[in-house]
């Protein structure tokens, strides 16, 4: 195989899982480990993906976003069995927090069983609520249209006065040194805040966020348990011992 096409079959599968293995590419393109550790520098050096131990990983632009509808489309399947997973660490007469996302927004459908109490701050998440005939509080706020979130100091301060059984949130980045991280300042707060008020906190993230790092932190591994399809190697060599993590089989 061609260098050109070496590299152009290696950026295909960073942009569909977000990492790659180097071990994973000797097998997957016929090519020796020295020559996988060349092609990955040369990507690295055109600013195309970012090399990492064990493999490489997508280049983070740290305030980069996608919108919901970009955001929706995106690893569907794993998605909706992540939230499945999640709906089961869920008891009757719970009160729990669902953070704005595409995956918290996958758990509705299996909450209409259940005898619960939600607080939002997503307004799209809340009409869906509403919807399934699910008691539901929205929080008060500015709304951020990128990605239906209610945000600002109206939003923090409400959610300061409710405790949660249990919150279940969306995260951008999930990275072994930075920890959860987000690219908007206002709704890491949030969600920092959400985490600090509940009995149990779930990150809800499918593998693409893996090793990857946003412009805000919002807590260390260890404050929260995560739900996941797909953990990398390169996060589970180094994940804490006081980070749960457990993943579904899709």
């Amino acid at each position: 195989m061609l260098t050109d096409e070496r590299h152009q079959k290696i950026l295909e599968w960073l942009e569909r899982d977000g990492l790659v293995k180097s071990h994973d590419l000797v097998n997957w393109l016929d090519a020796s480990e020295s020559t996988v550790r060349r092609d990955l520098q040369e990507l690295e050096d055109l600013g195309l993906l970012e090399r990492v131990h064990g493999g490489a990983k997508r280049p983070q632009h740290l305030e980069q976003e996608l919108g919901m509808i970009e955001k929706s489309s995106k690893n569907v399947q794993q998605k909706q069995l992540i939230a499945q997973f999640a709906v089961e660490t869920i008891h009757e007469g719970d009160v729990i927090y669902l953070d704005a996302g595409t995956t918290t927004s996958e758990m509705v459908p299996f909450l209409k069983q259940r005898t619960v109490t939600v607080v939002t701050n997503s307004v799209g998440l809340a009409a869906h609520l509403v919807e399934a005939q699910i008691a539901t509080i929205v929080l008060g706020g500015r709304i951020k249209l990128t990605t239906d979130a209610i945000i600002g100091s109206q939003a923090i301060e409400q959610l300061k006065q409710y405790r949660f059984n249990k919150v279940f949130m969306g995260m951008n980045g999930v990275d072994p040194i930075s920890g959860y991280s987000t690219p908007d300042p206002e709704e890491a707060i949030l969600k920092r805040t959400a985490i600090q008020q509940s009995e149990e906190a779930y990150v809800l993230v499918d593998h693409s966020k893996f090793n990857q790092t946003s412009f805000v932190s919002v807590a260390p591994l260890s404050a929260a348990s995560i739900l996941t399809d797909t953990c990398p190697l390169v996060i589970h060599d180094q994940i804490t011992e006081k980070t749960t993590l457990k993943e579904v089989s899709v």
